[in-house]
């Protein structure tokens, strides 16, 4: 049972109402981390919106899907972890690279630096060394990429800081935090 109450449609208000049903057109469900998000529309707002903009970057749907994966099991959000297999599942990650993702390392050369990349910004809360920069960028990644991991980084704290905060009831296939062998 989640910690911080979640906000369901027939005792939302009207401002929570208009997002909920929003979130719905889009995806066909309202996830649950963003019904906890719904007790504030404004912190709701900005995350949608952050997101909304973060997605149209040149960043690549899987190396987003792979940062996500990648931060979730560093986090230990497990909810998070549930999520971002299921959707990493629809936009094309395999199995396999699922689970490279979530230790940290891809079969794609400049996925494997993206992800090293961000675990290593969540490890040493953005104070990377210069050779950190330079090997990501010798894997082929653009300074505009660059800046679009570090705000994939930021998200994926807000949401992995709140799917552990409130406890929030997984509503995804759940996925055990414990890496297969």
């Amino acid at each position: 049972m989640s910690r911080i109450n979640v906000i369901e449609k027939h005792t939302a208000s009207p401002e929570q109402l208009e997002l909920l049903n929003a979130i719905e057109g889009q995806l066909g469900m309202v996830p649950n981390f963003l019904k906890v998000f719904a007790n504030s529309p404004v912190a709701l707002r900005a995350f949608l919106g952050l997101h909304g903009v973060s997605n149209a970057g040149q960043l690549d749907p899987l190396n987003r899907g792979r940062i996500a994966l990648a931060l979730a099991q560093q986090n230990s959000c497990e909810y998070c972890v549930s999520a971002h297999t299921a959707i990493g599942r629809k936009t094309g990650l395999s199995g396999q690279e699922i689970q490279n993702a979530r230790a940290g390392t891809s079969e794609d050369i400049k996925a494997a630096a993206i992800v090293k990349f961000a675990n290593a910004l969540m490890e040493k809360r953005g104070e990377v060394s210069t050779s950190e920069i330079l090997t990501v960028r010798n894997a082929g990644v653009s300074d505009a990429e660059l800046v679009e991991i570090i705000t994939h980084v930021g998200m994926n704290f807000l949401t992995n800081v709140l799917g552990k905060a409130s406890q929030v009831e997984i509503d995804f296939p759940k996925v055990d935090l414990k890496l297969a062998a």
